[in-house]
């Protein structure tokens, strides 16, 4: 019988760099799911995204298996992907807005 700990996270797509956080993380908590392991780097509320792996600056932020934004600052894995870090590759003039 396995004791394995529910999931505290999703990542929607297999080509997603980011995941949802379905059970709040406090700074040093572990994520792991499908063989990919990220250490929270600071807490991170329900709903909110972990980066599953290093995000630089410009490059794009995947959920759903599309991209959903640009990173605006380098994210590190374990990092809370949000408003701070990222703007909206899907509203108009959003990205020039970042510059």
């Amino acid at each position: 019988m396995s004791t394995s700990s529910p999931p505290k996270a999703l990542r929607l797509d297999p080509s997603d760099n980011v995941a949802v956080v379905i059970s709040a993380l406090g700074a040093g908590d572990e994520v792991a799911l499908e063989g990919v392991r990220v250490v929270a780097r600071e807490a991170i509320g329900f709903g909110h995204k972990i980066a599953l792996a290093a995000i630089p600056v410009g490059a794009p932020v995947r959920k759903y298996g599309e991209v959903i934004g640009i990173a605006t600052a380098d994210i590190t894995a374990g990092a809370h992907v949000h408003v701070h870090n990222v703007v909206s590759a899907r509203l108009p003039g959003a990205q020039a807005a970042a510059r």
